[in-house]
This record gives C-alpha cells, sequence and structure tokens, in this order.
C-alpha cells in the first residue's frame, strides 16, 4: 500500500506541474497509469488524486485527456459515495390487537425519509486551522461578490478552499506573510472597477494555482496597468530630460523660489497628432513642472 501510495502521490506531483506550466506533454500517459491502479479510499484522501486530475480536465483542450478524467472523476465518486452510504435499516413494528381476529399482529411503521449527505469530488482540502478556515471564508465571499458566480455555476468555496490550500502550501505557516498575500487577494476579487479578474476565476481562465501567486501588478486591472504604464514613461523621461539638460530660458518663472532661471526641454509623449509637452526645471532650487 505504502508504494501504491508514493506511485499516486509521485504522479500528483507531474499533473500539478503541468497544470501550473499549462503544459499537458505526457499527460495521457500519467492518466492510463491511474485508470490501470486499484485506487482506494485511503489513496483518493492522502494523496488527493482527484483535485490534481479534475485540475487538468478543466486546463485541457485535448478531447482524450478530457474523456480519460472525466472516467477516473466518475469511478472515483462512486468509491466516495458508496463509503458514506449508510446501511439500511430494518422497519420499526409497533404490536397491535385486531378485535375481528382476536389476536395481536405487528404493523411497520414507515420510518421518515432521511436527507442523503451530499458529498463533493473532489473533496474539499481539509484543514482545522481557524485562521485558514476565516480566510478561506473570506475568500468564497469575495468570490460570490454581485453574484456572477450564479450564473458561472462556479463552486466558491471550492475554489477558495484552492486558492487558499496553494497559499498556505507556499507559506507553511499563516503569519503575517500569509495574512498579507490573502489580504491582496481579496482586495482585488472584489474590485468593483476590476471584474474581469473575479469572472476569469470564476470561469476557470485562472486558475487557483495562478491566482495565489499573481502579483498586484499582475492582477490589477487594464485602465490601472496602462495608468502606471504611464506614470513609469513620464518617471522615465523626466529622469532622461534630468541627464541631457535642456534649453536655459527666462521665458518661465518658477512657483517655488519665484525666479526665472529655468531650463525646459519639450517630449512628444502622446499621440503624433497632439502637441508636445514641455517640463521646466528650476535652476536655482531644483523644482520641476510640466505643461502642455
Amino acid at each position: 500500500m505504502a508504494a501504491k501510495g508514493e506511485e499516486v502521490a509521485r504522479i500528483v506531483k507531474k499533473l500539478d506541474k503541468m497544470v501550473a506550466k499549462k503544459s499537458t506533454g505526457g499527460a495521457l500517459d500519467l492518466l492510463r497509469e491511474l485508470k490501470n491502479m486499484a485506487i482506494t479510499l485511503e489513496l483518493l484522501q492522502s494523496t488527493r488524486v482527484g483535485m490534481s486530475v479534475n485540475a487538468l480536465r478543466k486546463q485541457s483542450n485535448d478531447n482524450e485527456i478530457i474523456t480519460i478524467s472525466k472516467s477516473l472523476i466518475k469511478s472515483w465518486k462512486k468509491l466516495l459515495d458508496g463509503s458514506e452510504q449508510p446501511g439500511k435499516e430494518k422497519p420499526q413494528t409497533i404490536p397491535t390487537c385486531s378485535k375481528e381476529l382476536g389476536s395481536s399482529k405487528n404493523i411497520e411503521v414507515p420510518k421518515a425519509p432521511i436527507t442523503p449527505k451530499m458529498t463533493r469530488f473532489p473533496p474539499l482540502p481539509v484543514t482545522s486551522d481557524s485562521v485558514r478556515t476565516k480566510c478561506r471564508e473570506m475568500l468564497r465571499a469575495a468570490l460570490q461578490t454581485d453574484g456572477d458566480h450564479v450564473a458561472i455555476g462556479a463552486d466558491c468555496e471550492f475554489l477558495a478552499a484552492q486558492i487558499e490550500e496553494v497559499v498556505f502550501g507556499e507559506m507553511q505557516n499563516t503569519d503575517m506573510k500569509y495574512k498579507n498575500r490573502i489580504r491582496s487577494r481579496i482586495s482585488n476579487l472584489k474590485d468593483s472597477k476590476n471584474p474581469d479578474l473575479r469572472k476569469n476565476v470564476l470561469c476557470g481562465v485562472i486558475g487557483p494555482e495562478q491566482i495565489a501567486v499573481m502579483s498586484c501588478e499582475e492582477m490589477a486591472s487594464n485602465e490601472l496597468k496602462e495608468m502606471r504604464k504611464a506614470m513609469t514613461k513620464a518617471a522615465i523621461q523626466e529622469h532622461q530630460m534630468a541627464k541631457t539638460g535642456g534649453t536655459q530660458t527666462d521665458l518661465f518663472t518658477c512657483g517655488k523660489c519665484k525666479k526665472k532661471n529655468c531650463t525646459y526641454t519639450q517630449v512628444q509623449i502622446r499621440s503624433a497628432d497632439e502637441p508636445m509637452t514641455t517640463f521646466v526645471a528650476c535652476n536655482e532650487c531644483g523644482n520641476r513642472w510640466k505643461f502642455c
């Protein structure tokens, strides 16, 4: 059993790497290996192989990979469901007396229907840590913002657990670094100015493994990315202007020292049909400003 567990763990590790790199080369061979193995419930729970296969299925466009993955998940789900179905109980009977026959007999009393226990596959990553549990709840609430998950049909509880699991797997504790990583995910997912990020996570375009490690710049909206890009460009141009100098002039008055000893440089930072931007530097106090 130990050897089989190691073999399944090896396959899981390879599948997770494929999902992270968005490359499915060799995935078919690994899935066929799993198909030929007698996977037990214990192996399912200890290796979480179901999560890895399901993540591969969602990412792959290969019909054969998708078919084998679905087949494996279906068979494993039956195994999981079978382990949680309680055995049938005999109906209770109560004695009653029959006046006509002058004898007693037992009448079966039907039991109230038992609501079957809901199961999910793959199962949620398990944790008993209160901090981690709270973080998962907050991530789920962020994913449910605006109700997009209903239309898309996404399982926010499962996605939140996966994201948190990846973050914890990297940090290995729940210190401030872990909490800051979780907070930044929540803040960006709830950002009303960046709804595409949340939708892409719910649709599976951005997987839990990706959103868990993305930087703030990567999670930012396109509008904010363009704004940062423009600011960086302006800063670089200003720095270059400071190095190359400009044209001496007394046409400008410094707003700080009120002197007219200035240097100006004109730079085309917008489209060609727009006027150039003039950057002015005071040679007396170092104050800088610009105008169109």
